[in-house]
């Protein structure tokens, strides 16, 4: 029993068999020991806190319009809430769903997230088979209402909606209208003002909402419905007229612009407006951190006042208020694309 307790010669070590160490150094042995060894790194890197590595944001349009701006002025701040960095990621074609569809594809990791104008997703499905449905779409949150704005040349003698409606109808051959491309926003809501206004007005497409107004500007056309941040610079030098505001309210940066509701349009509704999407499949609670992140970097004054300068108003929904919001504009889009019997030209 002493021995047993602890004495010198309770203790016996006996080395290992040439057997045992034989069974240590097998292929077989040696497999199994990386097999546990790499369950354990699995479930160290699943156990780190979201976000662990720089988070990607995809924008499906060039660098340099309306969208990527947005995206690039909500990324750092939203970021710095999460600790992590937020890298924007140009994806255009094919009217923003190539863009759209990748990032919808991307694992459900939480490292994939976009920022999108309603064109994808309530436009194009209209006019085209695209790669995904809406009901893959996870809704987090608006960021921003771009105000679409009726635009005409300076040469154009009309002050105002109604005065412009009115030469449209003495002329019906007189005026072209021109838009980012076809089944664009600019192109779906100046077929809209056709319908609503009655009046004839003859589409010239562009690849972009850029050209389009540099057409605008040099007289090529005549009119357009163009996001408000795609003409404010050329507002105060006096080289386009703006007739109306097509939103549900004035914009704040052109105050004294009616919308089309005071002019008599209460349907000529166009504004484009932009959100967070995810992946199908990423966990509830990482949509809800990565939306809170955006929220709280929109309530920021001077995140608010550099996305006004930029000609669109900052605004937050719920991801349910979002999803709303876009089967609501996919409806109208349907009815204007019928109704016009548009076609992606």
């Amino acid at each position: 029993m002493e021995g047993l307790l602890g004495g010198p010669a309770a203790i016996k070590l006996s080395s290992p068999t040439p057997k045992e160490t034989d069974l240590k150094t097998s292929p077989l042995a040696r497999l199994l020991m990386a097999a546990a060894s790499l369950v354990v790194t699995s479930h160290a890197a699943h156990a780190q806190p979201w976000p662990a590595k720089p988070i990607r944001l995809v924008v499906p349009y060039a660098a340099g319009g309306p969208a990527d701006v947005i995206a690039r002025l909500v990324a750092k701040p939203a970021g710095t809430n999460l600790g992590q960095t937020i890298i924007v990621d140009n994806k255009g074609g094919a009217g923003g769903t190539i863009g759209v569809d990748a990032a919808l594809k991307s694992p459900p990791d939480g490292y994939t997230f976009a920022l999108v104008a309603q064109g994808p997703l309530a436009g194009m499905p209209n006019l085209m088979k695209v790669p995904y449905a809406l009901s893959d779409v996870q809704f987090l949150t608006l960021v921003a209402r771009g105000p679409a704005v009726i635009v005409v040349s300076k040469d154009v003698p009309a002050n105002s909606l109604t005065e412009f409606i009115k030469l449209a109808k003495a002329s019906p051959d007189k005026f072209n209208y021109g838009s980012a491309g076809p089944g664009t926003t600019p192109h779906i809501g100046a077929e809209l003002l056709k319908q609503e206004a009655g009046i004839e007005l003859t589409h010239v497409p562009y690849k972009g909402a850029a050209p389009a107004v540099t057409a605008l500007l040099g007289g090529e056309i005549q009119v357009a419905m163009v996001d408000l941040l795609n003409v404010l610079p050329h507002v105060a030098g006096g080289k386009v007229k703006v007739l109306a505001v097509a939103g549900p309210s004035r914009a704040p940066q052109l105050p004294d612009v009616p919308t089309t509701k005071e002019a008599g349009l209460a349907a000529v509704v166009m504004d484009t407006e932009y959100g967070v999407i995810a992946p199908p499949g990423v966990p509830a609670e990482v949509q809800k951190k990565f939306r809170d992140a955006v929220v709280a970097a929109l309530q920021s004054q001077e995140l608010k006042d550099q996305l006004l300068k930029q000609g669109v108003v900052p605004l937050t929904s719920t991801p349910q208020e979002y999803k709303a919001q876009m089967t609501a504009e996919s409806d109208k889009w349907k009815r204007v694309i019928t109704k016009g019997k548009i076609t992606i030209e």
